[in-house]
Parts: structure tokens; sequence; C-alpha cells
């Protein structure tokens, strides 16, 4: 993972990242609270870029690899944000979108599952800012937005229009003038993203979830809810079926309607994620590969490895191993701090 720290004169602050680990990816993510699980198997990329303006973050992420999101950008946020790229539909809260429609988070919990070759570009800032902007510009704020997560469809010319303007950060980033040298620069894209941003708010209109959309929804937080609560515990499909109260068929259509994969991947993707956290966080000597493995219930340890490899393009003692090479240098940095 690197990182290129802020620059910051009297203009905008700037963050780059690349990464070679979902984690390490979404720790750099503009202080949200979120977490990423790597859903589909294979070797993780990410880059996360951010220029931080007096009012507002513009951002550009990239990711390789299938991932689910979920948490919060933060207290009072409004986020708001266009695909540029991606092997297929985007989920949010359950639905399915194209890559023609924007995803809006307004002070709301976020649950996206982004398909591999996936870009996102977007725009954070403080629900009172684009409150006042739409008060200064007599911009009615569409009913039905807060507290919600939605992926709205939008005119094309209104749309191109803020891909343009999102497209200026990269041009200013990349024409050989430091932006953040540029304070006057940084505050005209600033206004040009609030005026395009306050002539998308009319044209938004929180679309319904349809009943079905919302029962699938409930259906997967529901099994899923089940799937981990104890993984020691062995369960069946057969069991959670029964508890949710529809069959084998009607879940797995769920999964790949709200998550864009089927059950069972999606269960044994998580409970990787999971050990490979607790392999990266690891210190005792003690604590060994087939006890963390067992904890997350992968009783059959050369099954284990295959899957981990597979999955995360490497063993599981390759990341417990530099896990505890890294940690005299995590230490170190930690008390730095304080």
């Amino acid at each position: 993972m690197t990182r290129t720290p802020p620059h910051r004169a009297d203009g905008p602050a700037v963050v780059q990242t690349r990464s070679t680990d979902v984690d390490e990816h979404c720790a750099q993510l503009g202080g949200w609270r979120l977490t990423y699980d790597q859903i589909s198997a294979g070797a993780f990329r990410g880059s996360f870029t951010q220029v931080s303006l007096p009012r507002l973050d513009v951002f550009r992420e990239i990711t390789s690899q299938q991932v689910r999101q979920y948490g919060q950008l933060g207290r009072d946020c409004f986020g708001l944000a266009v695909p540029c790229a991606g092997d297929g539909p985007v989920n949010v809260n359950g639905t399915a979108m194209s890559q023609d429609a924007l995803i809006i988070s307004f002070d709301a919990d976020v649950d996206l599952c982004t398909p591999r070759g996936f870009e996102l570009r977007g725009v954070t800032l403080p629900t009172p800012v684009i409150e006042e902007v739409a008060q200064r510009l007599a911009v009615a704020l569409p009913r039905g937005l807060k507290h919600r997560m939605s992926a709205l469809p939008v005119p094309p010319s209104s749309l191109a229009r803020l891909r343009a303007a999102l497209a200026a950060i990269d041009a200013a980033l990349g024409d050989g003038t430091p932006l953040a040298d540029d304070r006057a620069r940084g505050e005209a894209l600033q206004d040009s993203l609030l005026l395009e941003i306050a002539d998308l708010l009319p044209n938004l209109e929180a679309c319904d979830q349809t009943r079905s959309a919302a029962d699938r929804k409930r259906i997967v937080d529901r099994a899923c809810a089940m799937m981990l609560a104890d993984v020691q515990t062995p369960v069946s499909m057969l069991d959670i079926c029964k508890a949710v109260g529809v069959s084998r068929r009607k879940l797995s259509y769920c999964f790949q309607d709200v998550l864009g994969t089927s059950p069972i991947p999606y269960w044994r993707a998580v409970r990787l994620n999971r050990v490979r956290r607790d392999l990266k966080s690891a210190h005792d000597p003690r604590d060994g590969i087939y006890d963390i493995a067992v904890r997350h219930g992968f009783w059959h340890f050369s099954q284990f490895s295959l899957d981990y490899k597979r999955h995360f393009a490497e063993l599981p003692s390759e990341t417990l191993r530099r896990a505890r090479m890294d940690a005299p240098a995590r230490l170190r940095q930690n008390s730095s701090h304080h």
C-alpha cells in the first residue's frame, strides 16, 4: 500500500492512495466509517484520490474485485456519485442499477455491492452545506431523499455535465500545476460542482422501492444475520431457508439481485475476509492459523487454505508472516501518535 500525503498550501488538500489489500484500501477512504468485504476471488488492487476543497470533497475510487461496502460516510453527510466503469451492475440497497444513474446518500447508511473493475467518482459534503446552497439558489430539496441511500435516474444531459465537472478535477491534478497551490482555481472548481449539483436537485425523485425489492433486501439481511451469527455452530442452507421462509431457489434469486452473487459464495467470502482480518491482527504467536480458521467455521484446513489462496491470491501463512513483520512498525507509529 502506498499513500501520498496530503498537500496543502492555502489551497485544497490532495490525498492519493494505492493498495493491494481491501482493508488497507478501506482504511484510507477519507475518514468514512465503512467496512469492505472482498466478494470475488483474485488479487485486489485499489486506488483512491480525494481533493478536499473548502466546502466539499471530490473523490475517485477504483477497485479491481467485487466488493460489498457497508457502514456510513459520516454524520450529517451528503454523498453523490456516478459509476464510471464496471463489469456489471451496481447493487444499491438491494436494487441493481445501471451506470446511467446517480447514487445519492443523504445522511444514510451505505450498502453497495460493486462489480469487478469498478470506478466511482463523486462528491461528499456536509448536509448543512447542500441545504444552504439549495436555499440560496431557491432550489427545493426533493422529498423522501433524507436518511436514504438511493439509485436515481437523471437526465442524460445533466449526468454528462456532472461527469465533466468531476473530470475537470482530474485535469487540474494532471496538467502539471499543483492544485493545492492554486486557491482560486480550487474555489472555481468547487463553485462549478455546487452549481451542477444544485441543477440536479429538482430533477431527483426518490424512487419508491417496489414491495418485491424491499422484501428481497429483508430476506437477504435475515439470511446473512443467521449465516454469520455464530459460525462455530454449524448451520445448513436448509436451516436458513426454513428460518427465512423461502425456497433455496428464491433465496438464490434474492442474493443475486441484492448482492450480485449466490448465498454460498457470499457466505464463504465474508468468513474468509474475517479470517484475514484476524490474521493481520494476530500478535500472539500461540494464535495459529488453524485456530483462527476454526473460529470462523473452517474445519477442513487443506480446503480452507485452497479457498483462501484462491480468494486473496496468497496463502494464509503469507498474510500472517507479513502482519507479524509489520507489527513493530505499526507499534512505533501508534506510539508516535500519543
